[in-house]
């Protein structure tokens, strides 16, 4: 099975974050990524974290979790 990618850029609009903090929850293990052959970055999609009740927004829980 095929997981859908993001680039740093779409992730962020994807969940309503900075840059800084898609690179955080990469060094936390918070999201999965993959490399590609020229070098750059991709998230894996259903690693991303969202409130349903809120789409693309991050989850208060998980907000809380990165700020602590």
């Amino acid at each position: 099975m095929d997981r859908q990618t993001l680039s740093i850029m779409k992730a962020c609009e994807a969940v309503g974050v900075s840059r800084r903090t898609i690179y955080n929850w990469i060094s936390a293990g918070k999201v999965e990524y993959v490399r590609t052959a020229g070098g750059s970055i991709r998230i894996f999609a259903d690693t991303l974290w969202r409130d349903p009740a809120r789409p693309g927004r991050p989850n208060e829980a998980d907000a809380s979790e990165r700020h602590a």
